[in-house]
């Protein structure tokens, strides 16, 4: 089976999957964005995923981010891993979004290299919902003097926020996980700070992406499903 034909059935697959869960959760199909997750994608796969429609990429390294910029016209990029203050001003030129912003350090850094590039950012921050120790993220009791620090900043925008939930055999099992992260999206929004406008809740991948959709996300990130398990 050639490139094309096995991700176009993937995509036609997870497509009527995202259909199916916002008929169950009442919702409209094109309030979804699937992101495609290209980490360690090859140009040739990320351009045919883009001739079938899909032109917003996610990038979990800097290094590949930079790559692959100057190798593919017309998409979106968002940075969706962990990412050092050190690489920021490698990619804050080049990307839509930044969906892991995990610390007070990493916001200064944002806030910084935007301002020397005239821009605002948005950004979305990353919140460790089940309290994993292999996983970055903020901490619930941790958000809070975060979002007080986040009106000071002039060249960020909060957007909302990010999750990688527990990988598990049964993706309903990250429902509780899914469902605590859109009620931490509604409290903020309900707050009307300053610097904040809560548009995205990035949240669902391969495994669990439709119940996500289900609890309410409306940006999901998928790699594997796309393009079959990485080899590495």
């Amino acid at each position: 089976m050639m490139q094309k034909d096995i991700i176009s059935k993937n995509l036609e697959i997870i497509k009527n999957n995202i259909e199916k869960s916002c008929i169950k959760a009442n919702r409209k199909i094109e309030d979804i964005e699937i992101i495609g997750v290209t980490k360690t994608i090859d140009i040739e796969r990320i351009k045919i995923l883009k001739e079938l429609g899909i032109s917003t990429f996610g990038e979990n390294k800097a290094q590949e981010l930079l790559e692959k910029y100057d190798n593919i016209n017309d998409v979106s990029w968002h940075f969706i891993g962990n990412l050092q203050t050190n690489k920021v001003k490698y990619i804050i030129d080049k990307v839509k979004l930044i969906h892991s912003v995990n610390s007070l350090r990493l916001l200064e850094e944002i806030d910084k290299r935007a301002l020397s590039n005239s821009i605002n950012m948005p950004i979305l921050l990353e919140i460790n919902i089940a309290n994993e120790q292999s996983k970055s993220g903020l901490l619930q009791k941790d958000l809070e003097p975060i979002l007080e620090y986040v009106k000071n900043f002039k060249n960020i925008t909060l957007n909302g926020l990010m999750c990688v939930a527990p990988f598990v055999e049964n993706p309903k099992e990250n429902a509780q996980y899914f469902r605590k992260m859109r009620k931490l999206f509604v409290d903020i929004a309900s707050k009307n700070k300053d610097n904040i406008n809560m548009k995205y809740l990035s949240m669902g991948m391969t495994n669990d992406y439709g119940v996500a959709i289900e609890e309410g996300a409306n940006i999901i990130r998928i790699g594997t499903g796309i393009f079959g398990k990485r080899n590495y």
